[in-house]
């Protein structure tokens, strides 16, 4: 794994561990520069971000920053400025409703082979899209968030991870409440 790769893989780890706590408007933001590789952008933000919205970060997030933090530039000595503190409490959520946007979206993430997609709603009436099981969850999310703008959502809600468990009690939350809008077929057993 290249440099590059593991910066993309670690911001993406700690982008999905922000979720719910970094506004959704710069959230969004953040994963589109990752995944166009622009680390300048997200390693001149993120930590400011951090700094200005007083988001503590556990010991694990903040050694995943310093990997995003470009070393060298003038955000790195941010790094050790974000405050300490855990993840506050998931918000509730409940079942979204599929609308154009999200049934194209169904076509992208059966396209790619990952295991399912789920929509909730967030207590704020915030529509959350939620990809489960997805190789290149990076690219994966960014795809989503295009489709989504190109529908008319303005700050486009994407969840991609690699395994079936969600990753935080924030996206537990959100596949608890969500309604599953694909899932890939199980393999016969035999």
């Amino acid at each position: 794994m290249g440099a590059a790769e593991g910066t993309a893989q670690a911001g993406h780890e700690l982008l999905l561990q922000l979720a719910g706590r970094v506004p959704d408007e710069l959230l969004w933001r953040m994963r589109n520069w990752l995944a166009a590789g622009d680390s300048d952008a997200l390693s001149a933000t993120l930590p400011r971000t951090l700094l200005r919205h007083r988001i503590g970060i556990t010991d694990s997030e903040r050694a995943l920053l310093a990997q995003v933090v470009v070393p060298g530039s003038p955000s790195r000595r941010l790094v050790d400025a974000v405050l300490a503190g855990a993840p506050p409490p998931p918000p509730s959520f409940g079942p979204g409703e599929a609308n154009l946007s999200a049934w194209s979206a169904v076509s992208v993430v059966s396209s790619v082979g990952a295991g399912e997609l789920l929509v909730a709603a967030r207590d704020d009436a915030a529509r959350v899209l939620l990809v489960r099981a997805a190789d290149r969850p990076v690219e994966l999310t960014a795809v989503l968030q295009r489709l989504l703008r190109v529908h008319g959502e303005h700050v486009p809600q994407v969840e991609v991870w690699v395994g079936d468990d969600p990753p935080t009690p924030y996206h537990a939350a959100a596949c608890a409440a969500a309604a599953s809008l694909w899932s890939r077929s199980p393999a016969p057993t035999g």
